[in-house]
């Protein structure tokens, strides 16, 4: 019988999880990252579009896709960062503004969310009636 050791069996595989991510076009993978949005793997989700936004930050797309995925994973403060980014380019992203409130919001931070709201409200048109 033979003795075990305490070595690890090395594992040509061991990466592969990390490689499927980062694994494709850009196109696929902007795809396989809306596969699993769709599907509520907001992690995985992420873990793809972090190397898509960063490959390509003059894109909304798959910033305004990570901060979503940011927030239905509650990373919060990963989700903020990303939405303050996406404003910094694109002021009038009323959907970003929408999301940064309610991102601040969950954290607890009603006042500095209300203007985020409120704007988001008016660049919708959802005003109130008087």
């Amino acid at each position: 019988m033979s003795t075990p050791t305490n070595t690890p069996p090395t594992d040509p595989t061991a990466s592969a999880p990390e490689a499927y991510y980062e694994h494709g076009t850009a196109a696929e993978r902007w795809t396989r990252a809306g596969l699993f949005f769709d599907a509520k793997e907001y992690v995985p989700a992420a873990r793809v579009l972090e190397t898509l936004a960063a490959e390509a930050p003059e894109q909304l797309a798959p910033r305004l896709l990570l901060a979503r995925a940011y927030y239905h994973s509650a990373r919060l403060s990963h989700a903020e960062r990303e939405l303050r980014a996406v404003l910094e380019r694109w002021p009038v992203e009323d959907y970003a503004r929408l999301l940064l409130g309610r991102t601040l919001e969950r954290q607890g931070r009603a006042a500095e969310a209300a203007p985020h709201l409120r704007l988001a409200a008016a660049m919708a048109g959802d005003f109130p009636q008087a």
